[in-house]
This record gives structure tokens, C-alpha cells and sequence, in this order.
């Protein structure tokens, strides 16, 4: 399964100069126990700002130009045919784990979205989720976590 996971302010920002706006050790929590043992593909901006691979997840970067340096559990594809290729034949689900770009690049592909909810809004933030990213979803489950943040899971309609 293709599922794009994401942590969204009230005014649907996402990042802040290249990294996350917040720091929820909660959400974090939560976003291991969801993608440990699978894949997280991630556009080379994202990859920049986590500055290594996550451990115990196949890690894909996905750059038209950038290069890398050749780490365990790293891999570098160039286009999002080559990951959905990739996809079909893991034994594990695929996460799509951001940037902006590379959520409306697989927009069409995702099968279901896990979104915590941040209980603020983030002021002079530079990267958003469009307004309509949810218009073909349903919401089938809500998580409380810590901190006052709420993850819904939507699945497509």
C-alpha cells in the first residue's frame, strides 16, 4: 500500500526553512511505530533536512539531479515511475514522507493518508499541503496522542 504521512498545522503548513516548525516527541513516536520494517520515499530536500537514513526503513530519495552518498538502506531513484516500480515488488508498504512536491508528485498514487493534526498555526512558514490534498478521502479512524495532537487516517473514496 502507497500512504502519504504528514504532520499539518491549522493553516496547513508543513516547513519551515527547509525543516519541521515543531518538534512533538509524540508525533515523532508515532511516525516510527507507523513506518519502522517498511519504505519512506522523500524528495531530496526532506532527505537534506533529516541528514540520514531513517533506521530500520528502506529509505528512498527521490532526485531528477541530486547525488548522494551511497549509504545502507538508501536509495536514490530519479523518477516516481522508477518508486511505483520499485513498489510493486516490496514486501512492506511504501510511505511517502514529504516534501511538498513530492506529496503532489504522488498525489494520483496514494491509497491512504495518515495526518496529525498540530494544534497551531505556524507563522511565516514557507511550505503548505494544498487546501483540497484530502477532496477524495474519507476519514475512517482517529488516534489521540500527546500533546493534544490527533492523527486521522483516511483511506480514498
Amino acid at each position: 500500500m502507497i500512504t502519504g504521512i504528514v504532520a499539518i498545522a491549522k493553516n496547513y503548513a508543513i516547513g519551515k526553512n527547509e525543516k519541521l516548525p515543531w518538534h512533538y516527541s509524540a508525533d515523532l513516536k508515532y511516525f516510527k511505530e507507523t513506518t519502522v520494517g517498511n519504505a519512506v520515499a522523500m524528495g531530496f530536500h526532506t532527505w537534506k533536512s533529516i541528514e540520514k537514513p531513517l533506521p530500520k526503513r528502506l529509505n528512498i530519495v527521490l532526485s531528477r539531479s541530486a547525488n548522494i552518498e551511497n549509504k545502507a538502506n538508501v536509495l536514490l531513484l530519479r523518477s516516481k515511475a522508477e518508486v511505483l516500480n520499485l513498489a510493486s515488488y516490496l514486501n512492506c508498504d511504501l510511505f511517502i514522507i514529504g516534501g511538498a512536491e513530492t506529496y503532489k508528485n504522488f498525489a494520483d498514487a496514494i491509497e491512504k493518508w495518515i495526518v496529525t493534526e498540530i494544534p497551531l498555526a505556524v507563522q511565516d512558514a514557507s511550505t503548505f499541503m494544498p487546501k483540497d490534498f484530502l477532496d477524495d478521502f474519507e476519514a475512517i479512524e482517529t488516534i489521540e496522542l500527546a500533546d493534544n495532537l490527533r492523527v486521522k487516517i483516511y483511506t480514498r473514496t
